[in-house]
């Protein structure tokens, strides 16, 4: 049986972050398949405490109309001598995205648990990683969930100046060429504000999200194809 999370209304009244949409839980594919579907994705502190749900308001995204790339990031990609993979190299994606150092920041949200799950749902389709290579060595990468045309970023490394950038830039160039416009890029961070990104109200996102959902289907496939 599947444990639902707990779903709290005005959680500003408990005191609670209003991005907060929901405690508890599990990491199963299903109910994680219907988050993202939802606009909500886990962002845990603990394996040891309840999962935490959030929605933000308001929302990053990134849309390949407004992607930006410098002078310098493209000579990355032409000439940085990196090669481009889709789907080669998931665990190791993910396993140097929970240990790289992030700024301002003590540790990982990607816990133990938070791996496990994400694994799982790229076994069964739902995950997606595209990576960078250099010499024969994965050098940097960015993993998301792929859920009704949205692809939802969830964190991306690198080990090589410009080396996570040439990864999202990559992603943005695939699944435009396949029909999908933007991507959730969840917050605003640095670097993808620096590429063109943007925040938009949280009634704004889920209204995307409903006409992603009412297109016809772009299969995973078709925008592996693309690269």
């Amino acid at each position: 049986m599947i444990n639902l999370p707990q779903f709290i209304d005005n959680p500003e009244e408990h005191g609670l972050p209003e991005d907060l949409v929901a405690i508890g839980g599990t990491l199963d594919t299903l109910s994680l398949v219907e988050a993202y579907g939802s606009g909500v994705f886990p962002w845990p502190e603990d394996d040891d405490l309840p999962i935490l749900w959030f929605c933000p308001n308001p929302r990053g995204i990134l849309r390949h109309k407004n992607l930006h790339i410098s002078r310098s990031l493209k000579r990355a990609i032409k000439k940085g001598g990196f090669e481009v993979r889709i789907d080669t190299s998931f665990d190791d994606v993910i396993e140097q995205c929970s240990t790289s150092p992030r700024k301002g920041q003590m540790g990982t949200w990607i816990t133990p648990n938070m791996k496990s799950a994400y694994r799982t749902l790229y076994r069964e389709g739902f995950a997606h990683c595209v990576e960078t290579w250099k010499d024969g060595t994965l050098v940097g990468g960015v993993y998301g969930v792929y859920v009704n045309n949205t692809f939802s970023g969830e964190s991306m490394f690198h080990r090589v100046n410009d080396a996570s950038k040439v990864a999202l830039v990559a992603l943005m160039n695939v699944l435009f060429t396949a029909g999908v416009q933007w991507i959730d890029t969840q917050m605003l961070t640095p670097v993808v504000a620096s590429l063109g990104g943007e925040l938009i109200s949280r009634q704004g996102y889920i209204e995307l999200l409903h006409k992603n959902r009412e297109d016809d289907r772009i299969p995973w496939s078709r925008i592996t194809d693309a690269l």
